[in-house]
């Protein structure tokens, strides 16, 4: 690689890491917010959010990584335009293909990282998230039971405690259950404690009343020394669970098991998801010919890029808009699977076309008037 190859390449991955590091950042904020909840109205460590979170984190790269990579080298390749440096780099005798050679190299190792963490990482993270998440909900179920507040464990399950005392237990408890919307029932007791067992967390509440109004809008009302209420959590293990397509390794996606009933049901949208692993890492190169493409396509103006720019975004947000048409399409139709490899084939065909054809010095139509000759 010459000199000039490398100083290209190494403002690019500048560039790339810092867009990433900041794209990241931008969506890490906007999916965390979601999980503030459990910190600050379900009372849980603020080390199980920094533990979700930092599990998120390679989904939000491969997805930032491409998008980065694009606007680093459409930056790049943007300012050494407008600078006239592609003009001298051009008058050593390099063509469009020698310019863009730095910036595919880096679309290559961008590719090999999307690789790693579409195969890998992002599965392996996610199922790590998911477990947590799963687990969360039993172990952390008594944090749930708090003093004073109105909990909903569940969307029909409200509880209120009064006072807790050690070892679980607690004192003035009221619980609603409304799992039966035609009969919702009302449990109310002197005292209780919180049990974990296998099946999920329950409440044994002791002297305590249950009132439960029929269809006709009767009250039944039921005195009770010793009563055991289910809180609805589902206590079974981690892998007892169906595995969503997002935690799922390339294998499973694209073979799934016909013995499990959630594998038979959803048999399109794993082998949809598993096309579009395998072509996620393919944006890198879509992207980089895209811009590079674009701009070096171009005939110099001293207007600047701004329409070569425009173009080059408007293509990549086609080539996304029609990647999640497609996959969603593809989760209904399974003929359509292989359709989706087009999403990145057809921009880097058009990247590799507007790089071998000749660039235009001037724009048509205009050339320099002739000298005239004195007499």
């Amino acid at each position: 690689m010459s000199r000039l190859s490398r100083y290209i390449f190494a403002q690019i991955m500048v560039g790339l890491v810092l867009v990433t590091l900041a794209l990241t950042c931008a969506v890490w904020l906007t999916q965390s917010l979601r999980l503030i909840d459990k910190i600050v109205n379900r009372g849980l460590p603020l080390s199980v959010f920094f533990d979700l979170t930092v599990l998120l984190l390679p989904s939000f790269i491969l997805f930032v990584l491409p998008i980065a990579l694009f606007a680093s080298a459409a930056f790049l390749f943007g300012k050494l335009t407008v600078d006239r440096e592609i003009v001298v780099m051009r008058a050593t005798g390099l063509s469009n293909l020698a310019l863009a050679r730095p910036a595919l190299i880096a679309a290559v190792l961008t590719a090999a990282a999307c690789y790693a963490l579409s195969l890998y990482l992002m599965p392996a993270t996610y199922r790590s998230f998911k477990d947590m998440q799963f687990q969360l909900r039993a172990d952390y179920s008594s944090v749930l039971l708090r003093e004073g507040i109105f909990d909903s464990v569940r969307k029909d399950i409200t509880v209120f405690v009064r006072a807790r005392a050690d070892q679980g237990e607690l004192h003035g408890i009221l619980v609603h259950d409304a799992r039966d919307p035609q009969k919702p029932v009302t449990l109310m007791a002197e005292r209780g404690i919180l049990l974990q067992t296998p099946d999920g967390p329950q409440v044994v509440m002791i002297k305590g009343n249950r009132q439960e109004v029929n269809e006709r809008g009767q009250v039944s009302l039921l005195y009770f020394d010793r009563y055991v209420v289910d809180l609805g959590l589902t206590g079974q293990a981690p892998e007892a669970r169906w595995p969503e397509p997002r935690e799922r390794f390339l294998p499973e996606l694209l073979w799934p098991d016909p013995t499990v009933a959630g594998d038979r049901f959803y048999h399109n949208e794993l082998v949809a998801e598993g096309h579009r692993r395998l072509i996620t890492p393919l944006y890198p190169f879509a992207y980089v010919l895209i811009a590079v493409g674009v701009i070096l396509a171009a005939p110099f103006s001293r207007r600047g890029l701004f329409v070569q720019i425009a173009i080059a975004v408007a293509l990549v947000g086609a080539t996304e808009g029609a990647g999640l048409a497609l996959n969603n399409m593809a989760a209904k139709l399974p003929f359509l699977a292989p359709v989706q490899y087009l999403t990145a084939a057809l921009p880097i065909l058009l990247g590799i076309g507007l790089l071998v054809r000749r660039p235009r010095l001037r724009p048509r139509g205009s050339s320099a008037a002739p000298m005239e000759t004195p007499a």
